[in-house]
């Protein structure tokens, strides 16, 4: 079953801020031990969203529009994901569970999904 764990971004992600060392540590040894258990499938962060643009499909079968970041709501946006393979959503919980708050500073939170 496949999951991706969604890292949502923060003010310091948006900022291109990279995390401090410790964490970096901490995230390098987690995506180890996802390596090594066999279940990382890909992990990836994102720039901030003032590189980035959104499509809007906004009227059917018109032209869509694009609007230019920066995105004001980051706690809407996307800072990075891991995708993993595993036997249940409990064992995806749990390896969600086991990461180090990706944002540091109390600030991070994971979406996990299912993946069809």
């Amino acid at each position: 079953m496949l999951f991706m764990l969604i890292v949502k971004a923060s003010k310091n992600s948006e900022g291109g801020n990279l995390p401090n060392p410790e964490l970096r540590e901490a995230m390098d040894k987690y995506n180890q031990e996802l390596v090594k258990a066999g279940v990382r499938v890909m992990a990836k962060g994102l720039h901030p969203s003032s590189n980035g643009m959104r499509i809007s499909f906004k009227k059917p079968g018109e032209k869509p529009e694009i609007t230019y970041g920066p995105f004001p709501e980051t706690n809407e946006l996307v800072a990075g994901f891991i995708l993993i393979d595993v036997k249940s959503k409990e064992k995806a919980i749990e390896w969600a569970m086991r990461m180090p708050d990706p944002q540091g500073n109390g600030e991070g939170q994971i979406e996990l999904r299912q993946v069809y």
